[in-house]
């Protein structure tokens, strides 16, 4: 299927999008994948207790 946009706006619109993948999104999810497993461990070891052996 064609569309309906020139070749040289397609190339534009991928290069901005690829540009907020690469300096926005990206980290954006890295920082909120590591928090949110850090969160977790916090509450578990809240919960838990700490890691090791038993007392």
């Amino acid at each position: 299927m064609q569309s309906s946009t020139p070749p040289e706006a397609q190339k534009s619109r991928e290069t901005r999008l690829l540009v907020f993948l690469l300096v926005f999104l990206f980290p954006m999810l890295a920082v909120a994948i590591v928090g949110g497993y850090g969160f977790i461990v916090w509450i578990l070891q809240m919960l838990l207790g700490p890691p090791g052996p038993p007392a």
